[in-house]
């Protein structure tokens, strides 16, 4: 079908002129015939299919026609992530250029508020966002809610994955009734969650099942590699050699991965650059751009960005890691062969991430066909030998003194003989001693090495204790615990008792209240 059958306003045709749209994919032809006449629709469609042109047209149409008969409407759209959200507001841009006085806004998080505070100042027809900025701004009423008559949700399973569910309920109970407004929804998969809430907050949705049993686009050459982790980036080498592309995709599972096959691919004379979930979003908006304009030709990303990305022409995809999750296979290669184009997805199998492949081809309903690497010329690495886990940048700090590891390594050395017991302490045992327990003694013993006179003896001169008082009462002790020993007991013993302990225990009163409350004397009195 084509573009100029459907019963579309004359600015909107010129607007699919502009983006050189001329006959309708399938979702737009099963999809704006039901969508154009203000229906509710649940699609389930893959990505790459060309539903964002189906929800544009769809607000478009009834946005000149309510505007002929004078009433204002704006739309709502929502994706999972910042570049899904920047690359609807792209294509959405070129569809409205030949609408006078249309305005379109993107929202999310990542980038300053001002700017996006000045596009609601202005009101926009358009809004298009993350779920998490613009709910924040419909909370706070900088957002008007009571003119959006049109709901879209674009890549509904994804917004739920990353448990955006919660804040997709609360925006569907702050707009209008669902008599009132207009709900699109588009997803991969029409799972449980999707449809309970299309059930409970749209109003009698068409359902569109497009294609579901053709989960991977038929157009794409599926390879499979089975390598050891340890000659995996040779292989990618050798691949690449072959291969030759003008641009690449590349996916691994974590972030340091990303960073570390960007660093190598670089060394290796590619221009490459990564991207990852905690890039500031106008580093990661610089990469894709640069993929995009041809300035470079790999961009390794994790699955961050197997959502929402439109590049024309991508010919490669490869999957470095295999995804943990199934799902995300389908997404990743689905970035190449967009439209009706062609293309190439491959994945490397070694022996950690190998365990998710049965899944993978269990989900795709298929086998990926294997591929042994044979004929492949010889290429030499550059990188062999080097430590890719710290970044450059952080390194030169290092090695400058500013990070926390700056330390040297003789100092490491030089430290540890503390920890050992020695019987003549050295220089440095003694200036930790000295810290420890004053500030002002220098060349003494270490006061854990001393004996209980030692100490004694240097907290009388330091503090000023009288010598004599100090040291009768531990040898009237003495004299008391030795006496019985060497007498046996008998029954002229308490009687003598009273008589030496009347002799000397009238000073003994006065003498004892302050040894029970004295710090020293309680404190080695007991460890003794």
């Amino acid at each position: 079908m084509l573009f100029s059958e459907l019963n579309l306003h004359p600015q909107v045709l010129e607007g699919t002129k502009a983006a050189k749209f001329e006959s309708c994919m399938p979702v737009q032809e099963k999809v704006l015939p039901i969508s154009i006449e203000g229906n509710d629709v649940m699609v389930q469609s893959k990505t790459g299919s060309g539903k964002t042109a189906v929800y544009v047209i769809t607000f478009l149409e009834k946005y000149l026609r309510n505007k002929e008969k004078g009433i204002s409407s704006s739309c709502l759209i929502i994706a999972p992530t910042r570049e899904l959200a920047q690359q609807i507001y792209d294509d959405a841009s070129i569809l409205c250029s030949k609408v006078e006085g249309f305005h379109i806004g993107v929202f999310y998080g990542g980038v300053g508020y001002e700017h996006q505070r000045k596009l609601l100042q202005m009101g926009c027809d358009i809004y298009v966002g993350t779920p998490g900025r613009l709910l924040e701004f419909m909370e706070h009423r900088e957002l008007d809610t009571k003119r959006l008559d049109t709901f879209v949700i674009d890549e509904a399973d994804r917004l739920f994955d990353m448990g955006f569910f919660p804040d997709v309920k609360k925006m569907f109970r702050m707009l209008p009734d669902r008599t009132m407004r207009q709900t699109l929804l588009f997803s991969a998969t029409l799972e449980m969650r999707v449809r309970d809430l299309a059930w409970e907050f749209m109003n009698d949705p068409s359902e569109i099942d497009l294609e579901p049993d053709h989960i991977t686009v038929e157009s794409i050459t599926q390879e499979l590699y089975h390598v050891a982790k340890s000659d995996k980036f040779q292989l990618l080498l050798q691949l690449l050699a072959v291969e030759k592309p003008e641009a690449a995709l590349m996916f691994t599972n974590s972030r340091h991965m990303a960073e570390e096959l960007c660093a190598r691919l670089r060394h290796n004379g590619y221009n490459a650059d990564y991207l990852t979930g905690d890039l500031p979003q106008n580093q990661r908006q610089r990469a894709l751009d640069k993929l995009k304009e041809g300035k470079t030709t790999i961009l390794v990303a994790t699955d961050v960005a197997a959502r929402g990305l439109q590049i024309d022409d991508l010919p490669l995809v490869v999957n470095y890691d295999i995804p943990e999750d199934y799902e995300n296979y389908v997404h990743r290669i689905g970035r190449t062969a967009r439209a009706g184009k062609s293309g190439k997805a491959i994945t490397l199998a070694d022996e950690e991430f190998v365990y998710g492949l049965e899944a993978i081809e269990k989900y795709i309903k298929m086998k990926i066909p294997v591929i042994w690497p044979d004929n492949l010329p010889e290429v030499e690495d550059q990188s062999i030998g080097k430590s890719w886990r710290v970044k450059p940048e952080r390194q030169k700090s290092q090695s400058n003194g500013n990070g926390k590891n700056s330390r040297k390594g003789s100092s490491h050395k030089a430290e540890r003989p503390e920890a050992k017991p020695d019987a003549k302490p050295k220089a440095k045992s003694e200036k930790s001693e000295k810290s420890k327990y004053s500030s002002d003694r220098t060349n003494t013993k270490s006061l854990g090495a001393m004996t209980e006179k030692e100490r004694m003896d240097y907290y009388r001169k330091k503090y000023g204790f009288e010598p004599k008082k100090q040291e009768e009462k531990p040898q009237q002790k003495t004299q008391q615990k030795a006496a019985p020993k060497k007498k046996n007991p008998s029954k002229a013993q308490p009687k003598d008792r009273p008589s030496e302990n009347q002799t000397e225990h009238k000073p003994a009163p006065v003498e004892e209240k302050p040894k029970k409350k004295g710090f020293f004397r309680r404190l080695f009195g007991k460890r003794k």
